[in-house]
């Protein structure tokens, strides 16, 4: 007979709950518990259950919230704020808020401090701009974000671009303040361990499949209420599938440009304050609008990346992924500028430096670096060597078309590490905006990126964590205190 593992007391296992006919049971006594041996038919033959050192009182409702990021944990502090006699646990397989911490380069950008009108707001979501127009953002807003955090000891700031920050510039102010509330609500966190399944019960409950990554352990419980708050995670689209939902297959989204121009990348952090790129794709007919952005960019070693940048890969994510990531990108680097008045601020400039080479001579105007400058004349041909007085009409149109409409060679796509989000999940047709309660399944909750949901740069993916999680969070709430009044058919566009 095969060795027996060491028995251990798990949390959150309920043998009540195992059904599996199939299952042999041998009593293991201790002198401080008795566990549980199941000789399993798959791989892993030996797996240890204990009774948890956690178990419902009667009448007690059990709340599981699949995901520790930011949706997960803000929805079950909500949840628990509203309905303390609710058990709340919070299960994820890593640790607790990691994107929390790496986003916005070690700070976290909390939200976007200049959206406050809904319809603006919605505005910057690729996916999901025409449905968030409704209750979404009514019921929690970037203002309600902002208060929430500093009501709990969280000090921000916003800066000129909008975006809002702690004010101690760190991850760790936003994770701390989650993770205590969390404790002093009496959530509890379970990390280390996967939901590798999930069904509905004739009673109305959830029967789901908990195993840890580490070790051979499986626990089987029974919520009332289920929140799936896991991100882009296969493991979670797998659970949306087991639970009768479907899938938008999942795409990157916000991810830099990679050029085929080996001169350009000798410009890496280079960086332009203002530019207008439009991006063009041959398997794209239709004329998109958000496919032309204006705002900073920058030159990295494999090709373009900044604001800009990230706004067209979101916007373009679906298209770009059908096209193989290659297109063609062009920029207008003085975006304020009329080509016509291009054309005469060289040749006022030719007037006025006669005698000074093109290469260390050019107009400010147009905010450009010599290096770029260099870039600019060498890729039109220019030798930066002749005089002002000896530069053709015909070079300096040529000069001044290129600075209006410059064309790369999109190649493929980078991937932009600290807002890494995707484009897919489950379709918004499929909940109700108002509660983020399925229409499938009752009492089966989503929130965050796992949703066909996802934003620009600039807060505005952490946005929708904030407000799906506390939707869900006070839909769930309300109904553990008998709140009847949360009306699951009404659709709100």
């Amino acid at each position: 007979m095969a060795k027996e593992p060491t028995t251990r007391t798990m949390s959150f296992a309920f043998p009540r709950f195992i059904h599996a006919p199939s299952l042999l049971y041998r009593n293991l006594a201790t002198t401080h518990e008795k566990s549980y041996l199941l000789l399993l038919p798959q791989k892993r033959r030996f797996c240890a259950v204990t009774p948890s050192s956690f178990s419902k009182s009667s009448g007690e409702e059990l709340m599981v919230v699949v995901g520790g990021g930011a949706a997960g944990m803000y929805g079950a502090i909500r949840a628990k704020t509203l309905a303390p006699n609710l058990k709340v646990v919070v299960i994820e397989k890593g640790k607790p808020l990691s994107k929390v911490r790496i986003s916005g380069g070690g700070r976290c950008n909390v939200t976007n401090g200049h959206c406050f009108d809904n319809m603006v707001l919605a505005e910057h979501y690729p996916r999901g701009h025409k449905e968030l127009r409704g209750s979404f953002f009514k019921m929690h807003s970037p203002a309600d974000t902002m208060t929430w955090f500093s009501d709990h000891g969280v000090d921000l700031k916003t800066e000129d671009d909008g975006r809002v920050f702690p004010v101690s510039n760190t991850s760790s102010s936003v994770i701390d303040c989650l993770l205590f509330e969390a404790k002093k609500r009496g959530v509890i966190l379970q990390t280390g361990k996967v939901v590798t399944n999930a069904s509905s019960t004739g009673s109305g409950k959830f029967t789901i499949k908990v195993e840890k990554r580490t070790a051979d352990y499986v626990e089987y419980l029974e919520p009332d209420y289920l929140l799936i708050t896991s991100g882009s995670s296969r493991q979670g689209y797998s659970l949306v599938a087991k639970l009768g939902h479907s899938i938008v297959e999942p795409v990157p989204s916000l991810f830099t440009f990679k050029i085929d121009d080996a001169e350009l990348a000798e410009l890496s952090g280079t960086t332009f304050t203002k530019v207008k790129a439009k991006l063009k794709l041959e398997s794209l007919q239709k004329s998109i609008p958000q496919l032309t952005q204006v705002g900073p960019m920058l030159v990295t070693h494999w090709g373009l990346s900044g604001p800009v940048i990230l706004r067209l890969s979101a916007w373009g994510a679906r298209d770009l992924s059908s096209s193989d990531y290659k297109g063609i990108l062009q920029v207008d680097f003085a975006p304020d500028i009329h080509i016509e008045d291009v054309r005469s601020i060289l040749n006022q400039h030719k007037d006025q430096f006669t005698k000074q080479k093109l290469l260390n001579s050019f107009p400010s105007e147009f905010g450009l670096t010599k290096r770029f400058w260099k870039y600019i004349i060498d890729r039109e041909g220019v030798s930066g060597d002749i005089l002002w007085a000896s530069v053709s009409g015909g070079s300096l149109t040529s000069v001044a078309s290129a600075l209006k409409h410059c064309s790369f060679n999109v190649i493929g796509k980078g991937q932009f590490k600290d807002e890494f989000v995707t484009a897919g999940g489950v379709p918004l047709s499929e909940i109700y905006l108002n509660t983020m309660e399925s229409r499938i399944q009752s009492h089966l909750f989503f929130a965050g990126e796992v949703l066909n949901i996802d934003g620009i740069t600039g807060g505005f993916n952490f946005q929708n964590a904030w407000s799906g999680g506390y939707i869900a969070g006070t839909s769930v709430g309300n109904l553990a205190n008998g709140n009847s009044q949360l009306d699951r058919k009404k659709t709100v566009a």
